[in-house]
């Protein structure tokens, strides 16, 4: 045998070897709960709410305690977490307000650069997920025009347990007070809110809804690992969010607490259980190492379930639709096995902006001219590194619903909170986060320069979005 021929069946060989590796690229995939309040996960200090798998995250990844979202609700905060960019930018100033533009790039789109496949699992709340659908608010937009090859999507909100059934306190015979526990529950939005890959659904819609999806998201993640690609998948559950009910086995996990409770706390259980699964699979394809998994909420805790005591913000003031702590500070863990250090905590500014830029730092990917357009993220890498320990720039929140007088703001800079009330003629507050983190202190009438200085910013901030929003940052 010639030498010749050995080098070249040997450099066969090695080309074979290095095709049956882990592709390079990392597997990302983003889980992000609906109204899931900081203090409702074990992992931020609740001994009550049983979350053994977003605890065991903890453990074995980082805790971003300073993680924010974009805004104080559902909808603007799923565009920043694609974007990269405050969602004033393209007009999604509050829920149902609109829907992702076209001429805005996401992470699926990014990922698709490298050849990565990708997921969209969960609720969307983007835009309608159906061509048909006669909304009163938004338009068609399906995560299918935005990147997302594999999708089981809802346009909005569905029932935590049967998800395509109204529970019976919401149905139409609510009022009279009677409940017949004989007749069929009526049908949830048309009775089939999931489409696959633009179908409608109607198999495997009973029992807890975090299931439902979670069942979807494993084939997909299995399919992409035996066919060596890369993955990255948005899995969006709808749980917490109302009407949030457990199923019976969660609800018995808490006999000492009142119905609301039980079925608030029951349900996320159940979801932490699917994340649980989630862990499993990765482990069991024996792709653990190198996926990054990171896990978040949309927005603070519900408005009623806060003040009923049920949902809990932590230590901070505020829930969903205000500008404090409370509606935009949210729990947040990322998990990296051999890339981030274990048990660790990081209380740099963080937020739902940041996802963009750390996905294109992920996957290497060149964003050509559309890397011109402001992107209000900065790439997690250096935190979740434990190398940046302050944020270079502002961070800027809104909700926005100018018909109501409603024109919430926020400005955080590292220690410095400014934020406009998101009620009609809303005040300028200023807070010292480092010494008061629940904001009692109003710093405002004693502070006049920092004052000035950071409306100043935050008009900017305003103004930089207007121009996005009115085409600046679009080719006609």
């Amino acid at each position: 045998m010639s030498t010749r021929f050995m080098l070249l069946l040997l450099l066969a060989m090695s080309q074979t070897t290095l095709w049956s590796e882990e592709p390079t690229e990392p597997n990302i995939i983003l889980v992000m709960a609906d109204d899931l309040g900081w203090g409702d996960v074990g992992f931020n200090g609740n001994t009550v709410i049983q979350t053994p798998h977003l605890d065991a995250m903890a453990k074995n990844g980082m805790r971003l305690t300073r993680f924010y979202t974009a805004s104080p609700l559902c909808s603007p905060t799923r565009g920043s977490c694609l974007t990269g960019r405050h969602p004033w930018r393209f007009g999604v100033l509050a829920a149902h307000t609109g829907g992702m533009r076209r001429g805005e790039m996401t992470v699926a789109e990014v990922a698709h650069l490298k050849k990565y496949q990708t997921g969209f699992f969960g609720k969307w709340h983007l835009g309608w997920v159906k061509p048909e659908e006669q909304l009163p608010r938004g338009y068609y937009s399906p995560p299918w025009h935005h990147g997302f090859d594999e999708t089981f999507a809802t346009t909005s909100a569905v029932p935590t347990w049967n998800p395509t059934k109204t529970p019976p306190d919401k149905s139409s015979g609510k009022k009279s007070g009677k409940k017949d526990s004989s007749k069929e529950p009526e049908p949830w939005k048309g009775g089939k809110p999931y489409v696959h890959n633009g179908v409608e659904v109607a198999d495997n819609m009973e029992g807890d809804d975090s299931r439902v999806i979670m069942d979807r998201v494993l084939p997909f993640i299995r399919g992409a690992a035996q066919n060596q690609q890369p993955v990255l998948a948005c899995v969006w559950f709808h749980t917490p969010h109302e009407p949030v009910i457990a199923g019976p086995e969660y609800r018995k996990l808490y006999p000492n607490n009142g119905t609301a409770k039980q079925n608030y706390f029951g349900a996320i259980t159940a979801m932490d259980d699917q994340i649980g699964r989630l862990r499993d699979e990765l482990r069991q394809l024996g792709i653990e190492k190198n996926t990054i998994l990171f896990f978040t909420s949309d927005n603070g805790p519900s408005d009623s379930l806060a003040k009923k005591g049920v949902a809990s913000a932590g230590p901070f003031r505020g829930h969903k639709h205000t500008m404090y702590e409370g509606g935009l500070r949210v729990p947040s863990v990322v998990e990296w096995p051999g890339q981030i250090a274990a048990g660790t905590t990081s209380d740099t500014v963080c937020a739902t902006v940041d996802y963009f830029p750390t996905v294109v730092e992920l996957t290497g990917a060149s964003l050509g001219k559309k890397a011109d357009r402001p992107i209000d993220g900065q790439s997690l890498m250096g935190v979740l590194k434990g190398t940046a320990t302050q944020r270079s720039t502002p961070l800027f929140f809104g909700y926005r619903r100018l018909y109501k007088d409603i024109d919430g703001q926020a400005l955080v800079e590292n220690r410095y909170k400014l934020l406009k009330r998101a009620v009609a003629g809303g005040e300028y507050e200023l807070y010292d986060l480092a010494e008061d983190p629940g904001e009692e202190h109003d710093l405002a009438a004693t502070e006049p320069e920092i004052l000035a200085r950071m409306k100043a910013r935050m008009a900017e901030y305003d103004e930089s979005c207007r121009l996005s929003r009115d085409g600046a940052d679009y080719q006609f």
